[in-house]
């Protein structure tokens, strides 16, 4: 798969805001933190692209 970066649109399960997340398209799981644009809290991410190259984004509180 070539390197290609998808928009998607994620919760903040601290402060609830929504914002745009780019994720790594070329990689099928991957899991990392990333603070929130509006709170700055630091958010677990678990990243699954499927196989039509849609990526479910599940966001998580750190210390949850």
């Amino acid at each position: 798969m070539i390197n290609r970066v998808l928009e998607v649109g994620v919760q903040c399960p601290y402060c609830w805001e929504r914002f745009t997340l780019l994720v790594d398209g070329s990689v099928d799981a991957q899991e990392y933190v990333e603070d929130c644009e509006i709170c700055c809290r630091p958010i677990d991410f678990s990243v699954v692209i499927d196989d039509q190259e849609r990526a479910r984004v599940e966001a998580r509180q750190q210390d949850a």
